[in-house]
């Protein structure tokens, strides 16, 4: 599987996606908690497209899988106890990523994450992290199955879930 990088001419339907994925994904409440218009945001998106950061995974001419790798990490990151310290942009962080429902469960999100952390290296990132709602065990799950480790937790705001519990992984070197 390869991903494709996204541009401008593929937003909409990078907002249909989204919106289907937060719509139709089996228990979104409990574990990721995405709301339309909130998580992921249309500003953003488009501001992950702009930099040259959002892939998507397509098949048969249809998005199944999409998700941000940026060549950077936030602040938000500085809090927490990575096994190496590495600067902000020798960093690569996964973000927004998700498989289409008619698709889950047949190992594309972790094909995602693989081809994620072939993308991150092939550019010399020193580091390969990502974080995920405490709630949100079966990603946590798929993180740990694929070599992520849990490096702490933040109490952090988002305007979908307001103040909650942040998990960060990174990536076993």
């Amino acid at each position: 599987m390869r991903l494709e990088l996204a541009t401008q001419n593929d937003f909409d339907a990078i907002i249909a996606f989204y919106d289907d994925v937060t719509e139709r994904t089996s228990e979104m409440a409990t574990y990721a908690r995405w709301s339309k218009g909130k998580h992921p945001t249309i500003e953003g998106i488009r501001a992950y497209i702009n930099e040259g950061s959002m892939y998507l995974c397509i098949n048969n001419g249809k998005i199944v899988g999409a998700m941000a790798v940026t060549m950077y990490q936030s602040e938000d990151y500085h809090a927490i106890d990575w096994s190496q310290q590495v600067a902000d942009d020798e960093v690569a962080v996964i973000h927004i990523l998700a498989v289409s429902p008619d698709s889950q469960g047949k190992g594309i999100g972790s094909e995602m994450i693989r081809e994620a952390i072939r993308i991150a290296l092939s550019k010399g990132m020193q580091a390969i992290r990502l974080d995920a709602l405490a709630s949100n065990t079966p990603a946590h799950k798929i993180y740990k199955r694929l070599g992520f480790e849990y490096r702490g937790q933040q109490h952090l705001y988002a305007e979908n879930t307001g103040w909650t519990d942040f998990y960060f992984f990174e990536l076993k070197q």
